[in-house]
C-alpha cells in the first residue's frame, strides 16, 4: 500500500480551502494510506472527514523545542512516505523535506521537489486555484467536489434556536485589527434585521460577544465547536463576517455568506469560496455602513427560508 503525506498546518481559512485538494488527493490515491500532518485546532475536523487514514497534530513544534522537533523528524522518517503533498508551502513545511527524506516524491515549492509548483504567477493566484495548479503539476487531473455531509454538529447543547436567524462573525485575527468591521456596525445591522442575529466566535473573543449581547444579539461566542459552527451556518438565513476562518467555514458549508474586506487582505487571492459565497470590500473598512451591507444582502434578508 502506497504511503502518502499531506501537509496542511493552518490557519482555519486556509485549512477549509484545502478541502478540495484533500478530496482530489484521495481520489487520485484511492487505495493509499494517507496521513495528514496538521496542528491540534484542526485535528477533529480532519478526523471526521473522509480523506485521511491518519491525522498527526504535532506539525508545528517550536523551533526552540529541540526534543519536539526531533520527535517529529523521527516520526516522519520512520513512516517511509513515498509521496508528499506540501499544501502549506511555507518555509517551515519546506524544511520538513529533510525530515521525510529525499527518497519521497515531493509536491511543493522547494527547488529539490520532484514535482515542483513552478508557476511564476502562483503568488497572484487565489488559494483554491493555486493549490489546484500545484496538484495538476503533480499529475492530478480529477477534482471531484468534496463531500461535506460529515461537516455537521449536534446543536442541542446550545438550547432552542430561532426558526430563522442570521449568523454574524465579528472576530478576526487579533494582530490585524484592520480586518475587523466595527462592532457598532455589527450591532446596528443585527438590530435592523427582521429576524434575530446570532453571533459566534472563539473563546478569545468573549468580550466582543458580551458587547454585542448587550446590544440585543444572541451570544454564542465561545460555545460552538467548528462542526457546530458549520451546522449553525447550514441553518442560517445568511452569514456575515470578517475575513476570518469561521467565515470561510460558513461559506463552504453552503450558507449564503458575505465576507467583509478592507485594505488588510486581497479578496482576489483569499476570499471565501462556496456555493453562495460573496464578498464586499471597502477601504477603509470602518467606513462601510450597515445600510450599504443591508442593501447588498438583499433577498437573504427580505425573504426565503433558512437552510436545513
Amino acid at each position: 500500500m502506497r504511503r502518502v503525506l499531506v501537509i496542511k498546518l493552518g490557519a482555519l481559512g486556509d485549512f477549509v480551502q484545502g478541502f478540495g485538494p484533500f478530496a482530489a488527493i484521495r481520489a487520485h490515491h484511492p487505495t493509499a494510506h494517507i496521513t495528514l500532518l496538521t496542528t491540534r485546532p484542526f485535528a477533529a475536523l480532519a478526523e471526521a472527514s473522509p480523506w485521511f487514514d491518519a491525522v498527526w497534530h504535532d506539525g508545528r513544534p517550536s523551533w526552540l523545542d529541540l526534543a519536539a522537533l526531533a520527535r517529529l523528524a523521527r516520526r516522519l522518517r520512520a513512516a517511509r512516505f513515498e509521496r508528499v503533498y506540501d499544501l502549506q508551502t511555507s518555509p517551515r513545511s519546506s524544511r520538513y523535506r529533510l525530515f521525510v527524506g529525499r527518497a519521497a516524491e515531493w509536491s511543493g515549492v522547494i527547488a529539490a521537489a520532484s514535482h515542483p509548483h513552478a508557476n511564476p504567477q502562483r503568488d497572484a493566484m487565489h488559494t483554491v486555484e493555486r493549490q489546484r495548479d500545484q496538484l495538476m503539476m503533480a499529475g492530478i487531473a480529477d477534482f471531484p467536489p468534496p463531500a461535506l455531509d460529515w461537516l455537521d454538529g449536534d446543536l442541542s447543547s446550545l438550547g432552542p434556536l430561532p426558526p430563522r436567524f442570521a449568523l454574524l462573525l465579528p472576530g478576526a485575527s487579533p494582530h490585524r485589527p484592520g480586518k475587523r468591521w466595527p462592532l457598532g456596525h455589527f450591532a446596528a445591522l443585527g438590530r435592523a434585521l427582521p429576524f434575530p442575529a446570532i453571533i459566534c466566535g472563539g473563546p478569545a473573543e468573549a468580550l466582543l460577544g458580551a458587547e454585542l449581547e448587550a446590544g440585543g444579539l444572541i451570544n454564542l461566542v465561545g460555545r460552538t465547536s467548528l462542526p457546530q459552527l458549520a451546522a449553525l451556518a447550514r441553518r442560517a438565513a445568511f452569514t456575515l463576517g470578517n475575513d476570518s476562518g469561521p467565515t470561510h467555514l460558513a461559506a463552504v458549508a453552503g450558507c449564503p455568506t458575505w465576507a467583509l474586506f478592507g485594505a488588510e487582505s486581497e479578496p482576489f487571492r483569499c476570499a471565501p469560496r462556496g456555493p453562495a459565497a460573496h464578498w464586499l470590500r471597502h477601504i477603509p473598512l470602518a467606513e462601510l455602513t450597515p445600510e450599504a451591507v443591508l442593501q447588498s444582502l438583499g433577498a437573504s434578508v427580505a425573504g426565503g427560508s433558512s437552510h436545513s
